[in-house]
């Protein structure tokens, strides 16, 4: 059979080119019900990435590999993500949820793709554990909550009781790695050795004294109020605390301190 790609098939066999309309027509039909019944058959999931340092929240350094790897995964194990959750906070602390409300908000948001219920939750994806935690206490916390969460480096088939088993490891080397850097530092101090820049020690003083005469007016207005009040307003008025995230007590504490020494 030839083909005219100026005018379609050539006359001797223009009759017959009008049987592949349908064949043509019904492969279309046959592709795009595969592709419905693909997306129809992928699980809905949220993912939650978490970056401890502002400054990587603010270059994308770290919160990007993590997209990358929660992406890639689902591909793979047929996640759809319904929803993203981003997150620049310590994962220190047993505070860590309360001062963490991405986390929160991707736990609700799982429970609602589960229909609401907490033994039907749609999982929470995470590219590495310790992007919740290294403290087991706080990965027990999450536990009980119901909602499953799936490491994407430590797949797809590992139960919550091998999750408290990594973060139990994840916590002990945290630990060591501390005690040896506590060791490294007395040492180097008994040697007469100085420890760390003081020039940088001025450069953070002189920046938290400007941001608390840039705070001041604002501070001043709420004075008589608590320090969590104070806090409250702060993230309500969606102004960065000194290291990124939320406005706690502690910090709103500090900064009254700052502010009352330089007025002294």
């Amino acid at each position: 059979m030839q083909f005219d790609f100026a005018g379609g098939f050539d006359g001797k066999d223009r009759e017959t080119s009008g049987s592949l309309a349908p064949i043509m027509f019904t492969c279309e039909r046959a592709i795009t019900c595969k592709s419905r019944e693909h997306n129809n058959s992928m699980r809905p999931a949220v993912s939650y990435i978490r970056v401890s340092k502002p400054k990587q929240g603010r270059s994308g350094l770290g919160l990007e590999a993590q997209q990358a790897a929660i992406r890639s995964f689902c591909a793979q194990r047929g996640f759809k993500i319904e929803a993203e959750y981003r997150e620049v906070e310590t994962g220190k602390g047993a505070d860590a949820l309360a001062r963490r409300p991405e986390l929160a908000a991707s736990m609700r948001a799982a429970r609602k793709l589960g229909k609401g219920g907490k033994t039907s939750s749609a999982p929470v994806i995470i590219a590495k554990l310790d992007r919740l935690s290294r403290d087991v206490h706080f990965i027990s916390g999450l536990m009980v909550q119901r909602v499953p969460f799936i490491v994407t480096e430590l797949g797809l088939d590992v139960d919550p009781f091998m999750l408290h088993i990594h973060a139990a490891v994840a916590e002990k080397e945290r630990n060591r790695i501390a005690q040896h850097t506590k060791e490294a530092l007395a040492a180097a101090k008994a040697r007469g050795q100085q420890l760390g820049n003081p020039e940088i020690g001025k450069l953070r003083k002189a920046e938290a004294e400007e941001r608390a005469a840039h705070l001041r007016p604002i501070i001043e207005s709420l004075r008589g109020l608590s320090a969590k009040r104070i806090s409250e307003i702060l993230n309500d008025r969606k102004l960065a605390a000194p290291r990124g995230g939320s406005w706690q007590a502690t910090q709103v504490i500090r900064l009254l301190m700052r502010l009352d020494l330089a007025s002294a």
